[in-house]
Formats: C-alpha cells, sequence, structure tokens
C-alpha cells in the first residue's frame, strides 16, 4: 500500500473513532417545547444539540401544529389529547382580539382584552394540566421515559407540562425561556422594582413619571391575579394529585437549574438579573443565505429603491378584508418592491410591486444588500432577526408581549409601532412605512443596535450549548441557583426581622419606661413617707 494509501486510512480510522467517541459520550436530553413561533426557535436549537452528538426526543401531541412526528434531528414521543393549542384555538382568539382593538372606547377595548386573554390562558394553561395528566396516568410511558435515563429536561416554561414532568423524573432542568407561566421571564426569578422594570402589556420603558409608575403598579396587579387565581391553581391541583401537598408548583418553576433568556441588553431594558440566567438573544440569527431564483430575480427587478417585506408571524394567516385592501393600498404607492407573507384573501387593491407568498426564507431576505424595511408584528424572533440584520421595523402589534418588544425598537429610534386601530384611518399605516423610509436615523440606530449585539465574546448559540452541556456534565447548576424561591414571602423581604426589630424596639421602651415609672413611683413612695412621717413629728 502507498503512502498516500495508508494516510487516507489513518484518516478514515480516525474519523470513524472520533465520531463513534462523539456518539458514545453524547447525552440524551428530553425537550418539551412550546407550539407556533416558539417551536422554531426551539428547533433551531435542538438541531444545533443534534449536531453535537445528543440524542434528543422531543413530546408532542397527536394534535401537534408545527412540531412532526418525523425527523432526521430527533424522536418524536406522541402523547393523545381532546384538544391542542392549534389554528382552531388561536384563529378565534385573533379575530376577538383584532375586533376589539378596531373598537372605539379604549378603556372598554381595555377590559375585553384582559377578559379575552385572562380566558386564553386559562385554556391554554388547562389544556397543558390534562396533557400532564394524560402522561403521568400512562404507566408504561413513563416507565420509558424514567428508562430512558436522560440527562435533562430542556422546556419553554411558557407552558408548564415540561416543569411537572422534570420533577417527577427527578431530572436537571433548562429552560429555554422568555415568558414563563407566571409572566415575563425575570418576574419569576429576579428582583424586578416597579419603579424601572415596565410590566408585559404597560407600553412604558424604564423611564417613568409618577403616573406611569401608577399604572406600572396596576398592570404588575393584573399579571399576578391572572397568575395566582387562573394559572397557578391548575397547575397545583395536578402537583397535589401527584406529588403531594408539600410541592408547590411555584417552587418547581423558580427551581430551574438554567435559564437560557432569548433576549440581551442591546434589546431588553438593564435590570437586576441571577447567576443562573444565561443571556442568548439572537441565537437563531445567522447570516443570509442566497435567496431562490424567483425571489432574487423580484427583488433585483426593484432597482436602486429596494424591497420591503412584511410578515404577522406564524399565528396569523389573515386579518380583515378592509384592512387587508388598505395595507395593499399603501403598498401600491411606493417605488419599492413588497413581499408578503400572507395567505388570507387576495386585496383587490394589490399593485403590480407586491408580491404575495404563503412563505418566505425570513432571515435570508433579511440579510440582502436591497432590504429597506421590515413590517412585522413584533414577536421576539422577527425583531431579534431584525436588529441582527440591522433592518428599521414598522410595527402592527397584534396580542402579548408584541407591543413591548416594538416598544424597546422605538425607544431607541430604530422602528415605528402603529396600532391595528389606526392602520386604515387618515393614510397612517402609509406615513409609518413612508417616515422610516425616509428618515436616516431609523436605519442607523438599527444598525448600531446589531453592531452592539453582534459584539459579543462568544455566539448566543455556543453560549447556549456550552451551559446546557455545563448542566449534562455536573448533573444540575446548584450552585448558581439563589435561594430565594424556596424563601417564604416573608422571609424574602425580611418582614420577620422587621418584626422583630420593632417588637425588640417596643420591649426596650417598655422596659425603659417601666423602670423610670417604678423609679418615679420609689420616689413618689418615698416622698408621701417622709412627708407621713414629719406629720406624725409635728
Amino acid at each position: 500500500m502507498t503512502s498516500s494509501g495508508n494516510t487516507s486510512a489513518f484518516l478514515l480510522l480516525l474519523t470513524v473513532v472520533f465520531l463513534s467517541w462523539r456518539v458514545c459520550h453524547g447525552g440524551r436530553i428530553l425537550v418539551i417545547p412550546l407550539e407556533g413561533s416558539h417551536w422554531v426557535n426551539m428547533d433551531i436549537m435542538i438541531k444545533a444539540l443534534h449536531s453535537q452528538g445528543h440524542s434528543v426526543d422531543v413530546i408532542r401531541t397527536d394534535k401537534s401544529w408545527y412540531i412532526k412526528d418525523d425527523s432526521l434531528h430527533y424522536k418524536a414521543i406522541t402523547i393523545p389529547v381532546t384538544t391542542a393549542f392549534n389554528h382552531d384555538f388561536i384563529n378565534p382568539i385573533l379575530r376577538k382580539i383584532i375586533a376589539i382593538e378596531r373598537g372605539k372606547s379604549l378603556l372598554m377595548s381595555f377590559m375585553s382584552l384582559q377578559m379575552e386573554m385572562f380566558k386564553a390562558m386559562f385554556d391554554v394553561h388547562g389544556m397543558m394540566c390534562n396533557m400532564a395528566t394524560t402522561m403521568f396516568e400512562d404507566e408504561k410511558l413513563m416507565s420509558s421515559l424514567k428508562a430512558k435515563k436522560y440527562d435533562l429536561v430542556l422546556t419553554d416554561p411558557a407552558w408548564g407540562a415540561g416543569i411537572l414532568l422534570a420533577h417527577a423524573l427527578k431530572l436537571p432542568l433548562v429552560y429555554n425561556v422568555r415568558w414563563t407561566t407566571s409572566g415575563e421571564g425575570h418576574l419569576g426569578i429576579a428582583p424586578s422594582p416597579l419603579s424601572y422594570v415596565p410590566m408585559t402589556g404597560s407600553g412604558l420603558t424604564d423611564k417613568m413619571t409618577f403616573m406611569q409608575r401608577v399604572k406600572n403598579l396596576l398592570f404588575f396587579a393584573i399579571w399576578e391575579a391572572q397568575d395566582r387565581f387562573l394559572v397557578q391553581p391548575q397547575y397545583q391541583a395536578v402537583c397535589d394529585k401527584y406529588f403531594g401537598p408539600d410541592v408547590k408548583y411555584n417552587d418547581l418553576l423558580q427551581g430551574a437549574d438554567l435559564w437560557l433568556m432569548r433576549v440581551d441588553f442591546v434589546f431588553e431594558f438593564p435590570r437586576p438579573t441571577m447567576p443562573n440566567v444565561i443571556y442568548i438573544g439572537g441565537f437563531q440569527s445567522k447570516p443570509s443565505k442566497p435567496l431562490p431564483t424567483y425571489l432574487e430575480e423580484f427583488v433585483q427587478s426593484s432597482g436602486d429603491h429596494g424591497f420591503i417585506i412584511m410578515s404577522l408571524g406564524t399565528f396569523v394567516n389573515e386579518i380583515p378584508d378592509d384592512m387587508t385592501n388598505k395595507i395593499a393600498a399603501a403598498f401600491a404607492e411606493l417605488p419599492q418592491k413588497v413581499i408578503w407573507r400572507y395567505k388570507g384573501k387576495r386585496p383587490t387593491t394589490l399593485g403590480n410591486n407586491t408580491l404575495l407568498v404563503d412563505w418566505m426564507p425570513q432571515n435570508d431576505l433579511l440579510g440582502h444588500p436591497k432590504i429597506k424595511l421590515f413590517v412585522a408584528h413584533g414577536g421576539t424572533n422577527g425583531v431579534q432577526e431584525a436588529m441582527y440584520h440591522g433592518v428599521p421595523v414598522v410595527g402592527l402589534p397584534l396580542f402579548f408581549d408584541q407591543y413591548d418588544n416594538l416598544l424597546r425598537l422605538q425607544e431607541r429610534g430604530a422602528g415605528k409601532i402603529i396600532t391595528l386601530a389606526k392602520v386604515d384611518k387618515d393614510d397612517n399605516f402609509l406615513k409609518a412605512i413612508k417616515e422610516v423610509l425616509n428618515e436616516p436615523s431609523y436605519r442607523m440606530n438599527m444598525q448600531r443596535l446589531s453592531r452592539l449585539h453582534r459584539d459579543q465574546p462568544i455566539k448566543p448559540m455556543d453560549n447556549a450549548l456550552f451551559w446546557i452541556e455545563f448542566v449534562m456534565r455536573h448533573k444540575g447548576a446548584a450552585h448558581l441557583k439563589a435561594q430565594s424561591y424556596r424563601m417564604s414571602w416573608y422571609s424574602y423581604y425580611s418582614v420577620d426581622v422587621m418584626l422583630f426589630f420593632m417588637a425588640t424596639f417596643a420591649v426596650i421602651i417598655f422596659a425603659i419606661t417601666m423602670f423610670f415609672r417604678l423609679v418615679c413611683f420609689a420616689k413618689c413612695l418615698k416622698r408621701k413617707k417622709e412627708t407621713t412621717k414629719q406629720i406624725k413629728n409635728k
């Protein structure tokens, strides 16, 4: 055999040994994800874990919306359910929300939106509790999961089924998190002073006036009421049934080993955090790839004007016809080409410059040199990708955190928000687009955010992978967890200590008072005796 042949054989053997070592030493990870856009970014993380040699199992329902049964990078475990979070559930809610948003009375719209969101949250978490109950009642399934000896559970805590399952299997728990069942992730683990930490839905920044702080406190009360009366009781009922009343759901939620937070402080307002919160904002963002031929030809036909893309995310397939026609008419007046992800009825006012598509490679379009503007609903994935590529945003928020996400861009001069109630009035939509297109500061500010976001010592995805594997190597990360979640509220806020000091102070004051009263009494008694004695002597 020639020298080159020996070298090739050696390299082949070395490759086989290396790959075998990776397979043998890869971990076993159980993933309980969310549906919709949450699954999109979880799937990206699962692919990265698989590429590192880890074996991944994903729990899904038999009515799953996005999570497929077959995949090259994970194995699916399917749970039968009667109801699930899918288009059948979300579409009626979206129609109601859009109708409410376009209502005339601001106060009535706010109250109606809160009631609608309360009902939706109650129903969603009820589904999750039913799913958890189905799993715990299936002895064959639970025995199978225990036999696989997973290294950890990776879940999105906006749903609580993964939290409960991790406790049942006694496994380390890692979150891919922006939201928990009780609200924004930081609220569940870190100190959150309401004087400068705005609540989701409040529409506030970290710079608040007195009345805005009053508003922020009211929104905090709303979130607390939703969590305490609608969400936690459902999960606690499952804990009581399968783990016993001593196991508190809120302790399980707060007790995760690691919180992989899908934001960074280029995007988020600065606030207190904790040692086991790892920031991976933009981990799903990546350099753009070449576009499909038909899209490349379309964007190149835009010339020097460039192009705009519009997407309202994974949840929204259609919006009211009159609103659609208003948006299409606005696009038709622009010199730019427009790519609009939309599956509804074709607008009658659609211009020749606008291309409707069922799907588009959003990241690749945002990274194209001719991109000028992103019209978006304000989901976390979309705004993070826009920030990564430095593309300014006109936002059309629909519900939940979307307004707050867009507000963070608007506050930094990188985007502009237009509410649904104003889209079809006085050409507001067209004016907003022209303002962001024609005012250079929007693009300059977003590109500045992009430079800050990219200027990191380690890529967000690499950071996420390191810490997941860290938890696997060390069987958890107990040394990073503060004990605050194990403390009662009165201990956490040192109410008992303050009461002790107050009681001690009161006892000291009482003792001093009694001492002086006794001294005074003794003196008075002595004087009385002396006076009596003097009277007798006389």
